[in-house]
């Protein structure tokens, strides 16, 4: 179960909340940044080595999340390896284009894809059939249906807290949906997030402000239901991958500053050479002529 306040809050264009729920005996590898390149900040499903939600250097945030589906294939691959290849994709559009193609492999059981970064985002379905649909700037709820799910209580209790509220700001936004995704199911099933009392229900939950600035970035992670367990913060990773995404562009740019410099020293090497060239062309001309007026006075 996620929210997702998409291009609303000043200069922060992506704002989230997100409840992982899952067997409750699946094995999960603490969020970290992972090796190799580009580098990602997500935790890893330990027994199929994928994950469920992380960000990459490039300011891209994936998450997924259960889908029912009729006909799933007898041995799928797993969706959060799925999850984990998209955050290899440098932006949101590819990576829901990635998702899409990949889906309509019937490689995998029902499943939805959060595709966003600060210019687009997406949820990309893949239940019967498969569907990319764009955000609109705007709140938005996502669990195992479609997004915004007016039938699904869970979804009408998310937006009856937060919009209770004016969310102008990352500050507020988090403060509430903290609130909101602790809350545990009332003993009718209704006015709560997290799930309790089975082998499958919430494990984890994670709050996540992308803006613009890096060094306002906020990760806050809490290993168990929100409701049990407090959140825990992990803004330091995630501004250290993002810095890494920044520092790669500014070193491309002095690459290309330095290229258009070697080519701006070529052009002008070439240049003083010619002018060079011509020059001595023109006093050998020159000395050719007064040598041949010399000989024609002496005949």
């Amino acid at each position: 179960m996620l929210t997702i306040l998409y291009r609303v809050a000043k200069n922060t264009p992506i704002l989230l909340a997100a409840n992982r729920e899952e067997s409750l005996a699946r094995p999960t590898q603490f969020p970290k940044i992972q090796s190799g390149t580009p580098r990602i900040v997500c935790g890893i499903d330990k027994q199929a080595g994928g994950t469920w939600l992380g960000v990459n250097q490039f300011g891209l945030l994936v998450a997924v999340t259960n889908r029912a589906r009729v006909r799933a294939p007898l041995e799928p691959r797993s969706r959060g390896l799925l999850c984990r290849d998209l955050l290899d994709v440098r932006n949101a559009r590819e990576a829901a284009e990635l998702a899409r193609k990949e889906l309509s492999t019937g490689r995998y059981s029902g499943a939805n894809y959060l595709c966003a970064d600060g210019k687009f985002a997406a949820v990309v379905y893949g239940g019967h059939r498969v569907e990319v649909v764009e955000l609109v700037a705007g709140l938005h709820t996502l669990s195992s249906g479609n997004l915004n799910d007016v039938k699904d209580e869970r979804h009408e209790f998310i937006r009856r807290m937060l919009t209770l509220h004016t969310l102008d700001s990352a500050v507020t936004f988090l403060a509430v949906a903290s609130r909101a995704f602790s809350r545990k199911l009332d003993g009718e099933g209704r006015r709560g997030v997290v799930l309790t009392g089975g082998e499958y229900g919430t494990v984890s939950s994670t709050l996540l402000s992308l803006p613009r600035k890096i060094q306002q970035s906020i990760y806050q992670y809490s290993d168990g239901p929100p409701s049990d367990r407090p959140y825990e913060d992990l803004s330091a990773l995630l501004r250290q991958v993002l810095s890494a995404g920044r520092n790669r562009k500014v070193a491309v740019a002095g690459e290309k500053k330095d290229g258009e410099k070697k080519d701006g020293e070529k052009k002008d090497g070439e240049k003083k050479d010619g002018e060079k060239k011509d020059g001595e062309k023109k006093d050998g001309e020159g000395a050719k002529s007064k040598s041949t007026k010399q000989a024609s006075g002496s005949d």
